[in-house]
């Protein structure tokens, strides 16, 4: 085992994902293994408290018929930048392109439902002598 600089221990013999979504990054390790689930050293269900998040961040598991990933799958996530919801899309994005590392039928199973394309929309640019990327100034006729 090694250490990162936060001091959290990793094992070798993991596969890794990168997801992106505008600007949030994740990095994911995937250990094929019984065990549990982190997400910027919080447990997944703490970081993603709804019940909706947390069916978005299990779909790819689903597609490749794991019910639960905590009886195969060990996961860790690093993620920063953006929002909860870009952050949420960024780290399915890179689950998806590590278990599409771990074997080529997942691969398959995983680009048929789109978990493996990243999603390219950010946020368009400010752009001089307007209020924000469109937003002219207020026309004033006298």
């Amino acid at each position: 085992m090694t250490e990162n600089k936060t001091n959290t221990k990793i094992k070798k013999g993991f596969t890794s994902g990168t997801g992106r979504r505008k600007t949030a990054v994740a990095r994911v390790f995937v250990w094929p293994e019984k065990g549990d689930h982190v997400i910027n050293d919080t447990n997944f269900e703490d970081y993603f408290p709804s019940e909706k998040e947390q069916n978005t961040w299990l779909k790819p598991f689903h597609a490749i018929g794991v019910s639960h990933p905590s009886s195969k799958f060990t996961i860790s996530v690093k993620v920063e930048g953006s929002g909860k919801a870009a952050q949420l899309d960024a780290t399915v994005h890179g689950i998806s392109r590590a278990l599409s590392k771990i074997d080529e039928e997942y691969s398959k199973i995983l680009r048929k439902q789109g978990f493996l394309t990243r999603d390219p929309r950010m946020v368009e640019r400010k752009k001089y002598n307007k209020h924000k990327a469109r937003r002219a100034h207020q026309y004033s006729k006298r």
